[in-house]
Order: structure tokens, then C-alpha cells, then sequence
């Protein structure tokens, strides 16, 4: 059953609602549109939370963990002024990017998770650098961080390809448990 939170807004709630996310950047790629996420975008991502997926992003969740995942995506942009993107390919979910502050971050990341359909296709580079570019010639940050599971190697590669470097001082404060690859704007234009 879904819950109450899962339904649309109604009433005057719904222009508030639309105000807010007009807000939100959307960038565009080659192949893919970078936008606010929106309500019905939940049910793909509480079902890549609920997967196999996410064992490298403290998966698999509950659906009401993965509501807490999609609330933090969300409302970043209010908080921070940088959050979550749905990544859209040609009308279907490919994933999500986001430059973020989750709880147990020490410093902004950028993060991605793609469906099982969009891997291997060069989507979440595409995505992931549209994201850090915006970070980096938009938001005007001097520095990211992708904090990286160990055993994810997939990741780790990706990592490299969008200029990622090992911060290794970054891992041991917190206590080597996953790789912290930090992006500069030097070398994501490199």
C-alpha cells in the first residue's frame, strides 16, 4: 500500500509545489535531461534502493528508508542550494546525480546511481559530469568528493574517467572504510 506521503499534492498545494522545483536547474547533455525530481519519481528509486543495486550505497533499503533518500534528494535544494537530479533519458528514469550533503558526509559529493537498463551505456559519466560541472562553473565550489565503496569497482573507474584522485587523507579521517576520489575544477577540465 502506498503511503500518504507518496501521493500527489491537491489543492493550492500543487502551484506551491510547482513554484518550488521551477527553481531547480535543469541541464541538459547530449542524450539527457538532468531534472527536479518529482513525486512519482520515487517508485524508481525505492525500487533501486530495494535492489541489489544499491548494496554499494547502504542498500538494500526499506521503502521508508529509501523515502528518507528521496526527502534528502529533494530538499537539498532548499537547504543548500544543491540536491538531486532525476536523469531523464528520451522520457524514461535512467538514474539520479546529486551534489549533496547526506548525513555522515563530511564534505559535498557527488553521487550517482543508475538503473540496471542505463548501465554500461556511458550515462552515468554524461549525467555525473554535467552535475560536477555545474558544481564547479555555477556554484562556483572549489572541491567534491564521490565517496566510493570499496569493493565498487565500476565506480572507482568512473571516478577516474570524470578526474577524480584518491584522496587518501580524506579516507583515513574516516577510518579507510571506502574510497574518496576529490574533484578540483582543474581537473575536470583537464
Amino acid at each position: 500500500m502506498i503511503g500518504a506521503h507518496e501521493q500527489p499534492a491537491t489543492s493550492e498545494a500543487v502551484a506551491i509545489a510547482h513554484q518550488l522545483t521551477t527553481g531547480i536547474p535543469t541541464l541538459h547533455t547530449g542524450r539527457l535531461t538532468l531534472r527536479a525530481l518529482k513525486l512519482e519519481d520515487f517508485a524508481t528509486l525505492a525500487d533501486l534502493l530495494a535492489s541489489d543495486r544499491s548494496r554499494f550505497v547502504s542498500g538494500p533499503m526499506s521503502r521508508l528508508d529509501a523515502w528518507q533518500e528521496f526527502t534528502q534528494l529533494a530538499s537539498g535544494w532548499v537547504l543548500h542550494g544543491h540536491g538531486g537530479w532525476t536523469i531523464d533519458q528520451d522520457g524514461s528514469i535512467a538514474g539520479f546525480v546529486l551534489i549533496g550533503v547526506e548525513p555522515g558526509d563530511h564534505e559535498r559529493e557527488l553521487g550517482f546511481l543508475l538503473t540496471e537498463e542505463a548501465e554500461g551505456h556511458g550515462i552515468a559519466f554524461e549525467a555525473a559530469s554535467a552535475a560536477r560541472d555545474f558544481a564547479f562553473d555555477v556554484l562556483k565550489f572549489p572541491t567534491l568528493v564521490s565517496y566510493i565503496d570499496v569493493a565498487n569497482t565500476r565506480s572507482h573507474h568512473l571516478a577516474e574517467r570524470l578526474g577524480g584522485e584518491r584522496d587518501a587523507l580524506a579516507e583515513a579521517k574516516m577510518n579507510n572504510k571506502m574510497r574518496i576520489y576529490r574533484y578540483t575544477p582543474e581537473g575536470a577540465h583537464s
